[in-house]
């Protein structure tokens, strides 16, 4: 491989095949939470046209990829569509973007937090500075993944920043706050994880009977 000089490196956004019945667009090369917002706006006003034969857009850290179906709309059809709702969201002004802010109880230590005690060596500081630094941030869901309702949430001090653990856990509660790297989530259900469980929340992030 060889890196490519800048002027060399694609032009954003960018849209590319991803078989027969889905595009991908790109926003950049980047994760950082201007990327991510270029495509929560592209996301909300492709969706704003409800065009039939799009079946689903999953945006993620610094792209999103659109399903549609090729026998009910064409694929010239839906570039068209892709490139005037970039335009729309593009000209978007930052009052008119909307967005929620959610506060979580999270109980620290314990049995519902075994790794705070890692975490707070692994950098250095007191169980109570790890506490005390992750309930001051405010968080950006960046994307959800892994599973169902995990949100991957951006803008955690990197003062309690921990590498995964070196063999994850065969099973990890739901409502587990956990750290990897730097970022923070809460885990939905369930499931294996290598996460660093530093808490845990009565919230449930994932109901299939709830609608939306």
């Amino acid at each position: 491989c060889r890196r490519l000089s800048p002027d060399l490196m694609p032009d954003y956004p960018r849209i590319l095949n991803a078989g027969d019945s889905a595009l991908v667009v790109e926003f950049g090369n980047s994760v950082d939470a201007a990327t991510n917002q270029s495509v929560y706006d592209f996301n909300a006003a492709l969706e704003s046209e409800g065009l039939a034969g799009v079946q689903e857009i999953i945006p993620t850290y610094r792209s999103a990829l659109v399903n549609f179906d090729p026998l009910v709309i064409t694929h010239v059809e839906i570039e068209k569509a892709i490139d005037g709702a970039i335009a729309r969201a593009n000209a978007l002004g930052t009052d008119e973007r909307q967005s929620l802010t959610f506060t979580l109880p999270v109980l620290y230590g314990g049995d519902a937090g075994p790794d705070l005690a890692r975490v707070a060596e692994h950098n250095n500081i007191t169980p109570d500075d790890v506490i005390r630094i992750h309930t001051s941030g405010v968080y950006r869901v960046f994307m959800l993944g892994f599973l169902p309702g995990f949100p991957y949430l951006g803008g955690m001090d990197e003062r309690i920043a921990t590498p995964r653990l070196a063999t994850p856990r065969i099973s990890v509660p739901a409502g587990a706050v956990g750290i990897a790297e730097s970022q923070t989530g809460v885990y939905p259900m369930d499931s294996p994880g290598g996460w660093n469980l530093i808490g845990l929340t009565p919230v449930q992030f994932f109901d299939p009977n709830a609608a939306p």
